[in-house]
């Protein structure tokens, strides 16, 4: 293998193709049987959306590549035993191995049921660790995140990137509770959630399975769920597509 292969649905990644090449032939139609200039002009604005989603989608969300570290903050240290939650095919998961190459992750996901990803299965994931020559600090469980098999204060550090957006309030709320079980006092967690921004809005306008937290007007729900959660929110921002907040553990009473 010389390139990753994270297994979204080409509906994602490619689909915008589809709404693009049916508008062009539909502009030029209406240019050849000389159809009003106000319907080549629909056909031609909506050619264009198409396009200019696909460019979205490959260059902006970059669908195909790993996630990029959107805080330096996070694991500054550059070492210690990471769990990234609701891993899939790896985009979170390489993103800490390669921006923190002292670090081992451990990957969970329940590797079952469908969230935009093809056979997603551990194999998927350990084959793009070896693409990126990672794969010999990596480890990989099929468990629940709401129900983490793992000791208390366990774990130096987690991340989850869009996954516990995908869960219900209970399941958030539960999720959120596992990690700050397993983190140590002052251990760090980064959680990254579906930002519905410009650009995800010019590119997939119709609505989306992310929860409805990924729907909240700012990231106040997302800081009030970690701070419940026994989290000191010590960062939180955006990048294109994503928020983030950034917790710190708070220390047991």
């Amino acid at each position: 293998m010389t390139s990753y292969d994270f297994g979204y649905t080409w509906v994602w990644t490619h689909g915008h193709l589809v709404p693009l090449v049916a508008f062009a032939v539909l502009v030029a139609l209406a240019v050849w049987r000389r159809w009003s200039r106000w319907l080549a002009g629909v056909f031609t604005v909506l050619a264009l959306w198409a396009a200019a989603s696909f460019a979205i989608t490959q260059h902006v969300l970059r669908a195909n590549m790993p996630l990029e570290l959107p805080t330096a903050s996070f694991l500054h240290e550059g070492t210690g035993r990471v769990l990234d939650l609701g891993a899939g095919s790896g985009r979170s998961t390489l993103m800490v191995l390669q921006a923190r190459p002292a670090a081992h992750v451990t990957a969970v996901d329940i590797y079952r049921g469908y969230f935009g990803i093809d056979d997603n299965t551990p194999a998927r994931i350990m084959a793009n660790a070896r693409v990126a020559g990672v794969d010999g600090r990596l480890d990989v469980q099929t468990a629940d995140i709401r129900a983490l098999p793992f000791a208390d204060s366990s774990y130096d550090a987690a991340v989850s990137a869009f996954a516990i957006d995908h869960l219900n309030r209970e399941g958030v709320t539960r999720s959120l509770a596992e990690v700050s079980r397993v983190l140590r006092p002052g251990g760090e967690f980064l959680l990254i959630v579906l930002n519905v921004d410009g650009w995800v809005k010019v590119a997939y306008p119709l609505p989306h399975g992310h929860g409805y937290f990924s729907h909240s007007p700012g990231p106040n729900r997302w800081t009030s769920a970690l701070e419940g959660a026994g989290f000191e929110v010590v960062e939180q921002g955006t990048r294109p597509a994503l928020l983030y907040v950034l917790g710190r553990r708070r220390p047991t009473p």
